[in-house]
């Protein structure tokens, strides 16, 4: 079944961060997790989203 994207909620875009988290593709889940807390209209609820996804490119260490 096609859904069509404009019809998403910020709930989806979170359930599916989270799956994308256990799938563990980080950066995939930052993206539902933005897309979700920009579509959130409590600024302290995106603002907890955000926190719980972080960028993956400003949090991973290098390593030689």
């Amino acid at each position: 079944m096609l859904v069509d994207p404009a019809n998403l909620t910020a709930a989806d875009h979170f359930d599916a961060a989270r799956e994308m988290a256990a799938a563990n593709r980080p950066f995939l889940a930052h993206l539902l997790a933005e897309e979700a807390a920009r579509l959130t209209t409590d600024p302290a609820t995106a603002a907890g989203i955000r926190a719980a996804f972080p960028d993956p490119n400003l949090t991973r260490t290098e390593t030689d």
